[in-house]
């Protein structure tokens, strides 16, 4: 799974978001404590927002807060309102391809592949990263021995 800078920029706002909670934070707030582009950051809140995933204020006391509290919205669902589905292949969803010959099982593989995705992003919330206190199947995950290691 490969994670855009927008999906990394749009998780990180969602967490700046899940501290003040429920306080809003203006975009500068946001883009200077994370830094990121201001102007990329308004895109990716637009589509938050959207996705009901933030709520947005005008005005000069005006900014952008979380919608539900951060122990209701995961970063699974914040991936999806800036990225869309979690795992295509080739713009299809994994269940919708379709092989002959030696690659005919392969579906099997790219559904599998969804799933232990899933299993991970929309299992943990905003608030458990915050708090440092990824569920236990997820931190097993990170204590695997080649975890941290790249391939």
């Amino acid at each position: 799974m490969q994670i855009s800078a927008r999906g990394d920029y749009a998780v990180r706002a969602a967490l700046s978001l899940a501290v003040a909670y429920p306080a809003l934070l203006s975009t500068q707030v946001i883009a200077a404590e994370q830094d990121m582009p201001r102007k990329f950051l308004e895109a990716i809140l637009a589509d938050l927002r959207r996705a009901g995933i933030v709520r947005a204020q005008r005005g000069a006391e005006g900014g952008y807060a979380l919608a539900r509290p951060p122990r209701e919205v995961t970063v699974g669902s914040v991936l999806r309102a800036v990225e869309g589905p979690l795992a295509g292949v080739r713009g299809l969803r994994p269940e919708e391809t379709r092989y002959v010959g030696a690659a005919e099982n392969l579906p099997g593989l790219w559904v599998a592949v969804r799933a232990a995705v899933r299993r991970v992003v929309d299992e943990v919330s905003l608030a458990e990263i915050i708090a440092g206190r990824l569920p236990a199947h997820v931190r097993k995950l990170t204590a695997l021995p080649d975890a941290w290691e790249s391939r």
